[in-house]
């Protein structure tokens, strides 16, 4: 085995060659990788390396020797202790230009294509106060009892009282709960002794503007009143109790304290009813890119079957079957397939039916019963489709797909494994849906060999 270049506690200079979706700037010393957060690709920095090991080291930045023309200043003053908007540090433009790149390397290093008939990405005409839906933490700080975010792989509260990615009314609400909390005493959950009161404060807001907030406890809430108060401006106020040793924010148990049991939301034309636990995309601007990009992009037809593999609460399918003639949606969360059906008769659309099971289970078992299926969406978790989910699309007679994905690195696996199957890719289109933030999305056509 040849010698690891680098040694812990070591200061070196390197120049950074690329950098990961995670905002982490990569060098190499005689071939061997140094990762370093917060360095940008092109910069020559001095770091001090914290972490070895037989494949990679870890440094701390210590000085940008020569900094990149794309570093601006943050904008965010706890960006560097945050660690949520990994790419704070950088030009919105070499932003969506690192996530298109990435996009296009795990496809080439990963999935073994050439010639990848790649989009521009889709980016924001405005990258900030995009997320309609926040959750913040309660805990004891330095500074006293605050609302804030977990620093980047600990449970280290960084106090934060207005977050440039969120809307404005949402951290409105949750520094009206900390008012109500200081000015009643109320103590922060302590998830190590158990003890305390005040776990969480979640608040999202419509495109209309209607504003929901949900505080969340340990036992009994007390001050009701002073709480309603506080949030008089609210449209929708829960309180939710959470007894359960747990970093899980909701407990099962929901009250509604003020104003309206669900709020409305449109989305793509399709009219959602919203409470505390339902699933929405929380960018609603890149959503309706995202899934007009992948619907353009199947380009379903009158008459056409479609299963929508990892359907969620029915968005895509909904639009799907304004253009088809059956949807069957499939989605293993029982909350999810319960809002999806509602959805389907509120919006009046009779022609999306939806299967409550794994979609390594429902898929298979419809095409092994001679289910019609001329085209497919797949929308996985980041951990991408499960193999027998692979194995029935290609025993389909789908001739068309659309996989939506936001893990370009399984992404790239499961395109791989459906070329060697059959199907060819046709466009690749990356969508942007967390600007400052390490995630990328990205839409995929695939069709069969012989169409």
């Amino acid at each position: 085995m040849s010698m690891v270049p680098v040694e812990k506690n070591e200061e070196l200079e390197l120049t950074v060659g690329s950098v990961t979706l995670e905002g982490t700037g990569v060098g190499r010393v005689d071939g061997f990788a140094v990762f370093v957060p917060g360095a940008l690709p092109g910069e020559r920095v001095r770091i001090h390396i914290i972490k070895v090991t037989t494949s990679y080291a870890v440094g701390k930045l210590l000085e940008i020797v020569e900094p990149s023309p794309h570093r601006m200043e943050p904008l965010c003053p706890v960006y560097a202790r945050c660690g949520g908007c990994v790419f704070g540090h950088v030009t919105y433009e070499e932003e969506l230009r690192i996530k298109e790149g990435q996009v296009a390397e795990a496809l080439t290093r990963l999935g073994g294509l050439q010639d990848i008939p790649l989009r521009p990405i889709i980016g924001m005409n405005e990258p900030e106060r995009y997320r309609n839906k926040g959750a913040f933490p309660y805990g004891m700080t330095e500074h006293g009892p605050s609302f804030g975010f977990y620093a980047p792989r600990s449970h280290r509260l960084v106090p934060v009282e207005d977050c440039r990615i969120e809307k404005t009314s949402v951290c409105r609400a949750v520094q009206a709960v900390k008012g109500w909390a200081d000015r009643c005493h109320i103590q922060p959950y302590d998830e190590r002794t158990g003890k305390g009161t005040l776990r969480h404060a979640v608040a999202r807001v419509t495109t209309s503007g209607e504003l929901m907030a949900v505080v969340i406890t340990r036992g009994e809430l007390p001050h009701k009143k002073e709480l309603s108060e506080a949030l008089s401006f609210a449209d929708s106020v829960f309180w939710n109790r959470n007894d359960k040793d747990t970093n899980v924010i909701f407990g099962d148990s929901f009250t509604l304290l003020s104003g309206k049991a669900t709020l409305r939301e449109t989305l793509c034309g399709i009219c959602f009813e919203v409470s505390p636990r339902s699933f929405l995309q929380v960018n609603p601007v890149q959503t309706q890119k995202l899934y007009g990009s992948a619907l353009d992009l199947l380009d379903p037809k009158p008459g056409e079957t479609v299963a929508d593999v990892y359907c969620g609460i029915g968005t895509i399918s909904l639009l799907l079957a304004q253009r088809v003639g059956k949807v069957i949606g499939i989605e293993v969360v029982p909350e999810a397939v319960e809002n999806a059906k509602e959805n389907a008769a509120r919006n009046g659309i009779q022609n999306a039916t939806f299967l409550c099971a794994p979609a390594e289970v429902a898929l298979p078992k419809l095409v092994s019963e001679g289910q019609i299926i001329d085209c497919l969406t797949v929308d996985p978790p980041r951990k991408g489709c499960e193999p027998q989910v692979i194995d029935a699309i290609l025993a389909s007679g789908a001739q068309r797909m659309v996989y939506v994905s936001c893990n370009p690195a399984t992404l790239a696996r499961d395109v791989k494994l459906l070329v060697a199957g059959g199907f060819t890719v046709q466009n690749v289109q990356p969508v942007d849906m967390f600007p400052r933030c390490g995630h990328v999305e990205t839409v995929v056509l695939m069709s069969r060999n012989d169409t």
